[in-house]
């Protein structure tokens, strides 16, 4: 399912996420992730429904299974390029983050303003107000930034 390289990535996120060291992750592990990353106000409600993904107790080897079974069903890369590319006419690699904002929260599974918050969050726009779509979608398929 994943490359050595890439289990030892999971690996170093799990240990980061394992805040007690105990070899597995609970509510208060997420509880203090979220809260070394800003977000202190994290409902228990969200944090249960996040160990209930989980089939059981969360080892490493649960961890891996469930990002495996999230990301199979990401579509190719080649898909989400081609989707963005619907509204890049000129073919830049970059489309206005307005628009992007304006269609998620608009169209189909509709985003919430958190969601967007989130993605651009993770994906800022530049000082134009672009957004790099090309990047966006290298990451949302390999899990990492181009070099």
């Amino acid at each position: 399912m994943f490359d050595q390289s890439q289990i030892q990535e999971f690996k170093e996120a799990f240990t980061i996420m394992d805040q007690n060291r105990d070899g597995f992750i609970d509510k208060e592990d997420l509880r203090d992730t979220f809260a070394a990353l800003g977000r202190i106000n994290v409902k228990n409600e969200e944090l249960e429904a996040m160990v209930k993904e989980a089939p059981g107790p969360i080892n490493f080897t649960v961890f891996l299974t469930m990002f495996g079974e999230k990301l199979k069903g990401t579509d190719p890369e080649e898909t989400i390029l081609h989707a963005f590319n619907v509204f890049d006419t000129e073919g830049k690699g970059f489309v206005k983050a307005d628009f992007i904002k304006e269609k998620l929260m608009t169209q189909a599974d509709r985003f919430s303003e958190d969601e967007i918050k989130q993605m651009f969050a993770a994906f800022p726009p530049d000082v134009c107000g672009n957004l790099d779509y090309r990047n966006l979608c290298y990451v949302i398929t390999h899990g990492e930034e181009k070099d």
